[in-house]
């Protein structure tokens, strides 16, 4: 019996251990598989997370070939940001013979009105305001109905700038204090090359939202204001129309590959001017520098000695075609394509009202000169519709 009892343990012992390395052979491989199936079931998991993440957009800017002719119209970045006054000049483009439009993007105050992105170089200076916050889709828009979208930067006067770097500003004649115009404006030296690579940043983060060319604006040294208490802590051992040309050629060199057209504004006494009228500005060293030049050749902006008229604002025709007339042959003297100019021509009551005769008279005078483009000014963005020809 005893010996019965040892040899039923002695089976039952040897039942357990064979179960024991059953399941060591055949279950526990099984368990460990499991383990590392989740494991990857896990990272599987991750990789289904990462790939249904939503994809975001990418903005790809948009560009149109320059229009010849070219005819604009003025925007400023207030009415840019306003959808209902935007659209009543976008409105004006669509339905008569005006295919561009410039806007302001760096105006007198020295602000930029859009976005610049992750551009941290810019954003240090604390320029950034951004009035129009759809500018770069504003710009696609345009492109689509094949509007041409200039740019409009003011240069050397920049209020805001000057408060940020006062020691690169035109001073008074002791050289302690900002110098200021009459409307209470500072300006940036034009010898100031460190204020140089800030306006080609600009320009350049500009283009990447879709802008087709950019204007430059008041380049030039200031003519309005207590001139007598002046000092150029930056240029004043260069003759300034050297500075101005030497900031002409810099920015050349740094925008050439960029994909930027460039067009500048200058005086329209430029085109008729012997010298650089104590601003700088002299004709001949903005050709070979931009693809555009566009004098400001506005009737009213003439004194009463000019071609004799008491008041020039009442011969629109008159004036522009005498001041185109000169550019053009300056431009062929300097062996210049006459094409580079196009005239901004006035679309405002001064000196004389402004109706459709006077702005019609001058867009015959740029045309009878051979010269097919041209652009409206209107601070106010009032334009004569009726002087337009419908499309």
């Amino acid at each position: 019996m005893i010996i019965l009892i040892k040899k039923n343990k002695l089976i039952i012992i040897l039942s357990v251990c064979i179960i024991v390395l059953i399941s060591f052979f055949t279950v526990l491989p099984k368990v460990l598989s499991s383990h590392y199936s989740f494991q990857e079931s896990a990272l599987s998991v991750e990789s289904i997370s990462t790939s249904s993440k939503p994809n975001i957009p990418v903005f790809v800017p948009t560009y149109v070939s320059t229009p010849e002719p070219l005819k604009a119209i003025y925007m400023t970045s207030w009415v840019a940001s306003n959808s209902k006054l935007r659209n009543s000049l976008v409105d004006i483009i669509d339905n008569t013979e005006i295919n561009s439009v410039v806007i302001d993007i760096k105006d007198y105050s020295g602000k930029i009105v859009f976005s610049v992105g992750d551009n941290s170089t810019l954003k240090a200076f604390g320029s950034e305001e951004i009035r129009v916050s759809d500018m770069a889709q504003f710009i696609d828009s345009l492109h689509k109905k094949g509007i041409y979208v200039i740019g409009r930067v003011a240069v050397f006067q920049d209020a805001y700038f000057v408060k940020h770097r006062p020691d690169l500003a035109v001073k008074n004649s002791k050289g302690d204090q900002v110098w200021k115009d009459r409307k209470g404006i500072s300006w940036i030296d034009v010898g100031s090359k460190e204020y140089w690579d800030y306006i080609i940043l600009i320009s350049k983060e500009a283009r990447k939202i879709g802008f087709d060319e950019i204007n430059f604006d008041y380049i030039r040294f200031p003519s309005d204001g207590n001139m007598q208490d002046i000092s150029f802590p930056w240029s004043s051992t260069t003759p300034k129309s050297i500075a101005l040309r030497n900031f002409f050629e810099y920015l050349h060199n740094h925008l050439k590959n960029s994909g930027l057209k460039t067009s500048a504004d200058v005086f329209g006494m430029v085109t008729t001017a012997e010298d650089d009228m104590g601003i700088g500005q002299v004709l001949e060293n903005t050709f070979p520098f931009f693809d555009y030049v566009m004098p400001m050749v506005y009737p009213s902006h003439y004194p009463p000695s000019f071609m004799g008229y008491n008041n020039p604002a009442k011969y629109p025709y008159e004036v522009v075609h005498s001041a185109m007339e000169s550019a053009v042959n300056r431009a062929k003297i300097s062996s210049t394509t006459p094409n580079k100019l196009r005239p901004w021509l006035q679309d405002f009551d001064l000196g004389s009202d402004y109706g459709p005769a006077e702005v019609r008279a001058q867009i015959k005078a740029t045309n009878d000169l051979g010269l097919t483009s041209w652009a409206l000014w209107s601070a106010s963005n009032k334009y004569t519709r009726e002087a337009l020809k419908s499309e």
